[in-house]
């Protein structure tokens, strides 16, 4: 009997040690690495506040001139949109003002825009990045560096 006893115990430790490797490797892979479309959606709870306190994701337009509408952002095209940066590439369509802003000539100026700086958003579950950079590929608006930066508004 005491060899049947013996026996018994090596099936049921060899049993219970397969059980746990098999248990073990399952765990471990059901954890899979994040889907890219889970990690755009997290990135996607940075926004950037416009004018209206509207939260826009990868604007194609942007006005930054809110109280007279004599510069904005058009076609814009998102490289980067992350929990960090958005980078985009478009253009500054900025009115001259001569001999007044009414009777002046809107310029189009070729950019890169930067986006940083993400701040929680009073109120609300997203962040807004508070800094914008603007890069002039090309020449720039008279009395405008090559580089201007903008703290934004929440």
């Amino acid at each position: 009997m005491p060899k049947h006893t013996l026996g018994k115990t090596a099936v049921t430790l060899c049993a219970a040690a397969s059980l746990a490797a098999a248990t073990g490797t399952a765990s471990a892979q059901a954890d899979p690495p994040p889907s890219a479309q889970a990690v755009a959606q997290r990135s996607a709870h940075v926004r950037i506040v416009d004018c209206f306190s509207q939260p826009q994701v990868r604007p194609s337009n942007f006005l930054l001139a809110c109280g007279d509408g004599n510069s904005i952002l058009v076609s814009l095209q998102w490289s980067q949109w992350d929990s960090t940066s958005a980078v985009a590439r478009g253009v500054n369509q900025v009115n001259d003002c001569k001999p007044y802003c009414a009777a002046g000539t809107f310029h189009s100026y070729r950019v890169i825009v930067r986006l940083d700086h993400p701040q929680p958003w009073k109120n609300h579950v997203h962040k807004h990045y508070t800094r914008m950079r603007l890069i002039y590929t090309h020449g720039s608006p008279d009395g405008f560096q090559r580089t201007v930066t903008y703290t934004l508004w929440s």
